[in-house]
């Protein structure tokens, strides 16, 4: 299977309260073949979103509108679905209970963000 055809028809939840990163995240996502089912600007919709939406994995702004995303990252990790950081600060500033977790720093790259979705995915793939 091709790169591009692991990444082809994923569904993904963003979580960016940056509106020109949100748009520029969707673009590049679009441009690997992966459809953003939802957008969340604020914790309460990033909540519910992965509370209820169907998606095969999430792109999570570790500060968000001042708020730390950590309740939505547990939320998702009980449902099972991976999930990455952006951030702009270093990594070193992420709780330890996430050191683990795949990051990017801001500002993104195309190719950075293919990357670690093609691990991402490919780890998946060798854990079923």
């Amino acid at each position: 299977m091709t790169s591009t055809e692991v990444l082809q028809y994923r569904r993904a939840l963003l979580v960016e309260d940056e509106a020109i990163i949100a748009i520029h995240l969707e673009l590049m996502l679009g441009d690997l073949g992966i459809t953003v089912i939802q957008t969340a600007a604020h914790i309460n919709a990033a909540l519910n979103a992965a509370r209820s939406i169907v998606c095969d994995f999430a792109i999570l702004d570790v500060n968000l509108n001042g708020t730390l995303i950590y309740p939505v990252a547990d939320v998702l990790k009980e449902r099972n679905i991976p999930y990455i950081f952006t951030t702009g600060y270093s990594s070193s500033g992420l709780d330890k209970a996430y050191a683990h977790t795949p990051k990017l720093l801001k500002p993104i790259e195309k190719s950075e963000l293919q990357k670690l979705l093609l691990c991402l995915f490919k780890t998946r793939q060798d854990q079923t």
